[in-house]
């Protein structure tokens, strides 16, 4: 079994006007609730208030990425953490939807440049989703929140000492300005 994830080398404080979401997959939904439980403490000990978080839920795993698209390109979030549980069955369906939850949560965060990160519990059997969840092995909501926590304050940090060229050119042409060479 997989062990704890690292814990932050610091716990980054957010802002005072940060918003955060949490995407919660319905399906396995008793074992998901722990983990947005998770995630939520995670942001609150991080400094997020209450009013400040937001929890969504969507039918399953499979339906994470696309709901935390519209999230992210919404503008309202520093950062977004995605939580479900896909546990092993008799067909290849668990590692379908797995793999394909995790590209497209990779691809919300590089589309958009907001932290979306990745809570999902991959599983064998219940009982190992459990142990994910809050229990033995820790809760992958929370260790998702962190880190979307800690990502935010990378970013934030690396904007404010200096923004690449890449950055100030994908920030123009989001507003529609041309960067012309002169």
């Amino acid at each position: 079994m997989a062990g704890r994830a690292p814990a932050p080398r610091l716990r980054p404080r957010s802002g005072p006007n940060a918003r955060f979401g949490v995407v919660a997959a319905r399906f396995n939904e008793p074992i998901v609730k722990k983990l947005v439980d998770g995630a939520v403490a995670a942001f609150t000990a991080g400094g997020v208030g209450a009013g400040a978080i937001d929890v969504r839920w969507v039918p399953g795993s499979f339906e994470l990425p696309l709901a935390a698209h519209h999230l992210a390109l919404s503008g309202r979030y520093a950062g977004i953490a995605c939580v479900g549980v896909v546990i092993r069955g008799e067909t290849p369906h668990f590692e379908h939807v797995a793999r394909e939850a995790a590209a497209g949560i990779r691809s919300v965060a590089l589309a958009t440049g907001i932290p979306v990160t990745f809570g999902l519990i991959t599983a064998l059997t219940e009982e190992q989703a459990w142990a994910r969840a809050g229990g033995d092995v820790g809760n992958r909501g929370a260790e998702a929140a962190d880190a979307a926590l800690e990502m935010v304050h990378f970013l934030e940090a690396r904007t404010s000492v200096r923004p690449d060229r890449r950055t100030r050119t994908a920030r123009r042409s989001r507003i529609g300005v041309r960067d012309h060479k002169r």
